[in-house]
């Protein structure tokens, strides 16, 4: 049986005011793989960056392998060290090398010694396909170059679930296929991941179920046979038949 790792209760965030997350129930089992697909401003980068606390939620639960982590006590420290991210525009530092950014967060959060650091960096570097890279500094990678070393960065953090906000969308075509490859790859490990993603075709693949976000709110949410292939609400419908004729 399947052991879930973050539940999400009622979550709220409204920013002047204006409600962008509603009213939002959410939960993902261990090593599940689960997409958030929805239109620009549907309020699914803001709920990923709750999760994150990137954004604290104005009202609601975060329940992190059994306990709230929006509670006073709990250590975010600890939870932030679980819990990686990867973002659109891969937030490298660009005074360090490919490897130094994997190891930064290690040495600093984790207080590993550098050469253990580098050891496990180097490591998820090679499953990104971007060893011979380490050295480089981020201004001489591509797009795709640079996602995939913010990928084996926030692998590096040895996370028990990592979030991914659009990876694939600052990137040229060309490198879109790159970097879908390695979240293919991580999925087939059995990482636990919530990915906001407009790749319907990788979501189809890869995920164990889909929730479609509009106004704020998860609309529906089911297995990708369901929500791609004979979605039940309207909106969800709407939005399908909208991105399909390439108009989201």
């Amino acid at each position: 049986m399947s052991k879930n790792i973050i539940k999400i209760n009622n979550l709220k965030k409204s920013f002047g005011g204006n409600p962008i997350i509603a009213d939002v129930n959410y939960s993902i089992d261990e090593g599940d793989v689960s997409c958030i697909i929805g239109s620009s401003g549907s309020g699914k980068s803001t709920f990923l960056r709750c999760i994150n606390l990137l954004e604290t939620p104005d009202a609601g639960e975060i329940i992190y392998e059994g306990k709230n982590i929006l509670s006073p006590e709990y250590n975010i420290d600890y939870y932030r060290s679980k819990v990686g991210m990867v973002f659109q525009q891969f937030n490298l530092f660009n005074n360090l090398s490919v490897v130094e950014n994997c190891m930064v967060g290690p040495i600093k959060v984790l207080k590993q010694k550098a050469s253990e650091s580098k050891k496990i960096a180097l490591k998820f570097l090679d499953q990104v396909q971007m060893l011979k890279f380490a050295d480089a500094k981020p201004r001489q990678l591509s797009g795709g170059q640079k996602q995939r070393v913010a990928i084996a960065r926030a692998l590096s953090m040895q996370p028990k679930v990592l979030l991914f906000d659009e990876p694939t969308s600052a990137l040229d075509p060309q490198t879109v296929g790159e970097v879908l490859k390695v979240m293919k790859n991580l999925a087939t490990l059995g990482l636990t991941m919530i990915i906001v993603t407009h790749e319907m075709a990788f979501a189809k693949e890869v995920s164990t179920k889909i929730s479609f976000m509009d106004q704020g709110v998860i609309c529906e949410e089911g297995p990708p046979s369901k929500i791609l292939v004979s979605p039940q609400h309207e909106r969800t419908k709407n939005f399908l038949s909208r991105f399909i004729a390439g108009e989201c």
